[in-house]
């Protein structure tokens, strides 16, 4: 990863609980949010991470297509095409298989192109429930992203957008689970992670 810096601190907060318990509660806090926090945040996420394609200017971004609540959800216009168009790169985004494992296309066309097309990224940005200090991520439980992230070469960047508070001090984590490099939030923009 490149030289970007952090751009403030932010204190780590406990979530404690089985994966589950922690899993609910944070799908529960970000239901609750008002509809324009999320617009805000979402705003400041869109800074951070568009600091960041300008400063590592990937080719290839592999990243993911935010509903609900999700971080990005609530941009001015779908993540891929902004960063498409923002940064002038190819955007690769998942399409869940019938195995819960993930295949690849362009995001602005239909056909697949196979489980191994993340390998072609230089930067993934992947979605959490929440990331701790390590760089566990916490995802919805299938394992999609994890098995999709372990065809990632080891140097190129992962990085998980969260909402403030999901930031944890630990989190569960099993031997299969792929940490990410770094996490953005929208109060402390870009934290990179220990490798």
């Amino acid at each position: 990863m490149s030289d970007f810096s952090v751009r403030s601190a932010v204190a780590p907060v406990d979530l404690v609980g089985s994966k589950i318990e922690v899993r609910k509660a944070l799908l529960t806090a970000r239901r609750s949010r008002p509809e324009s926090t999320l617009r805000n945040a979402d705003a400041r996420l869109w800074r951070h991470l568009s600091d960041l394609v300008r400063v590592t200017r990937p080719s290839v971004v592999a990243a993911y297509e935010p509903f609900g609540t999700e971080p990005g959800a609530h941009l001015s216009g779908p993540l891929p095409r902004l960063l498409a168009r923002h940064a002038a790169v190819r955007v690769l985004v998942p399409v869940l298989l019938a195995d819960n494992d993930l295949d690849w296309r362009d995001w602005d066309d239909d056909d697949l192109l196979g489980e191994a097309e993340i390998a072609a990224a230089d930067l993934v940005i992947a979605p959490a429930l929440a990331v701790d200090t390590t760089g566990v991520r916490l995802g919805r439980g299938g394992g999609s992203y994890d098995r999709a992230l372990a065809r990632v070469a080891p140097d190129v960047p992962i990085v998980a957008l969260v909402h403030d508070g999901e930031f944890a001090h630990s989190l569960p984590a099993q031997p299969h689970d792929r940490r990410v490099t770094a996490v953005i939030t929208p109060t402390a923009g870009m934290i990179r992670l220990p490798q």
